[in-house]
Protein backbone atom coordinates (compact mmCIF):
# COMPACT_ATOMS: atom_id res chain seq x y z
CA UNK A 1 0.00 0.00 0.00
CA UNK A 2 1.31 3.01 -0.97
CA UNK A 3 1.52 6.22 1.95
CA UNK A 4 1.52 9.54 0.96
CA UNK A 5 2.48 11.90 4.04
CA UNK A 6 1.02 15.16 3.99
CA UNK A 7 1.99 18.12 5.77
CA UNK A 8 2.32 22.10 5.52
CA UNK A 9 3.13 24.67 7.98
CA UNK A 10 0.14 25.91 10.15
CA UNK A 11 -2.43 27.98 7.84
CA UNK A 12 -1.26 26.26 4.21
CA UNK A 13 -4.59 24.90 4.04
CA UNK A 14 -3.10 20.89 5.13
CA UNK A 15 -6.61 20.09 6.52
CA UNK A 16 -8.69 21.21 4.03
CA UNK A 17 -6.52 19.54 1.16
CA UNK A 18 -6.82 16.56 3.91
CA UNK A 19 -10.68 16.86 3.41
CA UNK A 20 -10.71 16.84 -0.14
CA UNK A 21 -8.65 14.00 -0.35
CA UNK A 22 -11.31 12.05 2.62
CA UNK A 23 -13.97 13.51 0.25
CA UNK A 24 -12.31 11.40 -2.76
CA UNK A 25 -12.73 8.35 -0.93
CA UNK A 26 -9.14 7.59 0.32
CA UNK A 27 -8.40 6.55 3.90
CA UNK A 28 -6.79 10.10 5.90
CA UNK A 29 -4.79 9.37 9.29
CA UNK A 30 -5.48 13.11 10.87
CA UNK A 31 -2.63 13.68 13.60
CA UNK A 32 -4.31 16.50 15.18
CA UNK A 33 -7.09 14.58 15.45
CA UNK A 34 -5.72 11.64 16.92
CA UNK A 35 -4.07 13.70 19.70
CA UNK A 36 -7.21 15.57 20.70
CA UNK A 37 -8.18 11.95 21.19
CA UNK A 38 -5.13 11.47 23.39
CA UNK A 39 -6.27 14.66 25.37
CA UNK A 40 -10.16 13.80 25.98
CA UNK A 41 -11.61 12.37 28.68
CA UNK A 42 -10.17 8.88 29.14
CA UNK A 43 -7.50 9.49 26.62
CA UNK A 44 -3.84 7.47 26.62
CA UNK A 45 -2.14 10.81 27.82
CA UNK A 46 -4.31 12.49 30.28
CA UNK A 47 -2.53 10.96 32.71
CA UNK A 48 1.56 11.18 31.92
CA UNK A 49 1.22 14.35 30.92
CA UNK A 50 -0.47 16.03 34.11
CA UNK A 51 1.93 14.09 35.77
CA UNK A 52 4.81 15.49 34.06
CA UNK A 53 2.54 19.16 33.73
CA UNK A 54 0.82 19.61 36.81
CA UNK A 55 -2.11 21.20 36.59
CA UNK A 56 -2.94 21.01 33.17
CA UNK A 57 -5.83 18.75 33.45
CA UNK A 58 -9.20 19.81 33.57
CA UNK A 59 -12.06 17.33 34.47
CA UNK A 60 -10.00 14.01 33.23
CA UNK A 61 -8.81 15.66 30.00
CA UNK A 62 -6.24 18.32 29.35
CA UNK A 63 -6.58 21.59 28.81
CA UNK A 64 -4.70 22.43 25.63
CA UNK A 65 -4.44 26.34 26.13
CA UNK A 66 -2.82 25.52 29.18
CA UNK A 67 -0.88 22.87 28.02
CA UNK A 68 0.18 25.33 25.08
CA UNK A 69 1.17 27.96 27.62
CA UNK A 70 3.50 25.93 29.79
CA UNK A 71 5.59 24.63 26.89
CA UNK A 72 5.73 26.91 24.43
CA UNK A 73 9.18 28.50 24.11
CA UNK A 74 10.76 25.89 26.83
CA UNK A 75 12.49 23.30 24.36
CA UNK A 76 13.10 20.93 27.21
CA UNK A 77 9.30 20.86 27.97
CA UNK A 78 8.36 20.32 24.14
CA UNK A 79 10.70 17.47 24.15
CA UNK A 80 8.78 16.15 27.37
CA UNK A 81 5.52 16.94 25.79
CA UNK A 82 6.83 15.08 22.46
CA UNK A 83 8.39 12.01 24.42
CA UNK A 84 4.64 11.06 25.95
CA UNK A 85 2.52 11.81 22.56
CA UNK A 86 4.08 10.82 19.93
CA UNK A 87 4.84 7.26 20.68
CA UNK A 88 1.09 7.00 21.97
CA UNK A 89 0.39 8.70 18.15
CA UNK A 90 2.64 6.85 16.89
CA UNK A 91 0.43 3.62 17.84
CA UNK A 92 -2.45 5.04 16.62
CA UNK A 93 -1.23 5.68 13.17
CA UNK A 94 -0.03 1.71 13.07
CA UNK A 95 -3.70 0.75 13.79
CA UNK A 96 -5.28 3.55 10.83
CA UNK A 97 -1.99 1.79 9.04
CA UNK A 98 -3.47 -1.77 9.47
CA UNK A 99 -6.40 -1.15 8.85
CA UNK A 100 -6.76 0.74 5.28
CA UNK A 101 -4.44 -2.27 4.71
CA UNK A 102 -6.95 -4.58 5.75
CA UNK A 103 -9.40 -2.80 3.36
CA UNK A 104 -7.66 -2.99 0.61
CA UNK A 105 -6.93 0.42 -0.52
CA UNK A 106 -4.61 1.01 -2.59
CA UNK A 107 -2.77 4.19 -1.16
CA UNK A 108 -3.32 6.21 2.28
CA UNK A 109 -2.74 9.41 3.24
CA UNK A 110 -0.97 10.52 6.60
CA UNK A 111 -1.83 14.16 7.66
CA UNK A 112 0.79 15.24 9.97
CA UNK A 113 1.90 18.70 10.67
CA UNK A 114 5.33 17.93 11.61
CA UNK A 115 6.32 15.18 9.60
CA UNK A 116 9.38 16.15 8.35
CA UNK A 117 10.78 17.65 11.43
CA UNK A 118 9.72 14.55 13.26
CA UNK A 119 11.18 12.23 10.52
CA UNK A 120 7.89 10.95 9.26
CA UNK A 121 8.64 11.41 6.38
CA UNK A 122 10.85 8.26 6.19
CA UNK A 123 7.98 6.01 6.84
CA UNK A 124 6.21 7.58 3.27
CA UNK A 125 6.15 6.33 -0.08
CA UNK A 126 5.78 9.95 -1.34
CA UNK A 127 5.29 13.07 0.25
CA UNK A 128 2.63 16.31 -0.37
CA UNK A 129 3.66 20.00 0.84
CA UNK A 130 0.80 22.20 0.95
CA UNK A 131 1.81 25.94 0.37
CA UNK A 132 1.30 29.69 0.25
CA UNK A 133 2.10 32.65 0.26
CA UNK A 134 3.39 34.21 3.67
CA UNK A 135 0.46 36.99 3.35
CA UNK A 136 -1.96 34.60 3.36
CA UNK A 137 -0.49 31.96 5.72
CA UNK A 138 -0.83 34.83 8.08
CA UNK A 139 -3.71 36.69 7.69
CA UNK A 140 -5.43 32.82 7.84
CA UNK A 141 -3.57 32.51 11.32
CA UNK A 142 -4.60 35.68 12.81
CA UNK A 143 -7.90 35.42 11.86
CA UNK A 144 -8.16 32.34 14.16
CA UNK A 145 -9.82 32.58 17.89
CA UNK A 146 -7.50 33.39 20.11
CA UNK A 147 -4.52 33.59 18.22
CA UNK A 148 -1.57 35.90 18.74
CA UNK A 149 1.72 37.10 16.62
CA UNK A 150 3.67 36.22 19.72
CA UNK A 151 1.32 32.75 19.44
CA UNK A 152 2.08 32.46 15.51
CA UNK A 153 5.67 33.05 15.37
CA UNK A 154 6.29 30.53 18.40
CA UNK A 155 4.59 27.73 16.61
CA UNK A 156 6.72 28.89 13.53
CA UNK A 157 9.37 28.67 15.18
CA UNK A 158 8.65 25.03 15.48
CA UNK A 159 8.15 24.66 11.73
CA UNK A 160 10.54 23.92 9.35
CA UNK A 161 10.78 26.71 6.73
CA UNK A 162 8.36 26.54 3.75
CA UNK A 163 11.34 26.85 1.51
CA UNK A 164 12.49 23.53 2.83
CA UNK A 165 9.52 21.50 3.24
CA UNK A 166 8.93 22.48 -1.02
CA UNK A 167 12.15 21.42 -1.44
CA UNK A 168 12.68 17.81 0.25
CA UNK A 169 8.58 17.38 -1.34
CA UNK A 170 7.58 15.06 -3.81
CA UNK A 171 4.68 17.17 -4.48
CA UNK A 172 4.10 20.65 -4.01
CA UNK A 173 0.18 21.65 -4.11
CA UNK A 174 -0.82 25.77 -3.39
CA UNK A 175 -3.83 26.47 -2.33
CA UNK A 176 -3.32 30.39 -2.73
CA UNK A 177 -5.61 30.09 -6.26
CA UNK A 178 -8.85 28.81 -4.72
CA UNK A 179 -10.85 25.60 -3.80
CA UNK A 180 -11.42 24.28 -7.55
CA UNK A 181 -7.68 24.73 -8.16
CA UNK A 182 -7.00 22.86 -5.22
CA UNK A 183 -9.45 19.71 -5.91
CA UNK A 184 -8.36 19.44 -9.42
CA UNK A 185 -4.70 18.90 -8.29
CA UNK A 186 -5.88 16.68 -5.50
CA UNK A 187 -7.44 14.67 -8.31
CA UNK A 188 -4.32 14.55 -10.49
CA UNK A 189 -2.36 13.04 -7.38
CA UNK A 190 -4.98 10.36 -6.49
CA UNK A 191 -5.34 9.36 -10.29
CA UNK A 192 -1.35 8.90 -10.20
CA UNK A 193 -1.78 7.22 -7.18
CA UNK A 194 -3.70 4.79 -7.75
CA UNK A 195 -2.25 4.42 -11.42
CA UNK A 196 1.51 3.75 -9.60
CA UNK A 197 -0.49 1.14 -7.17
CA UNK A 198 -2.21 -0.25 -9.71
CA UNK A 199 1.27 -1.01 -11.67
CA UNK A 200 0.49 1.67 -14.31
CA UNK A 201 2.76 4.09 -13.88
CA UNK A 202 6.44 4.58 -11.43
Amino acid sequence: MIILGLTGSIGMGKSATASLFRDAGVPVYDADAAVHALYAEGGAAVAPLEEAFPGVSLQGAIDRQKLRTRVLGDPDAMKRLEGIVHPLAGEAQLDFRRRAKEEGAPFAVLDIPLLFETGGNRHCTYTLVVSAPPDIQKARVLARPGMTQDVFESILARQMPDAEKRARADFILSTAHGFDFARDHVRAIISLMNRIASGEAV
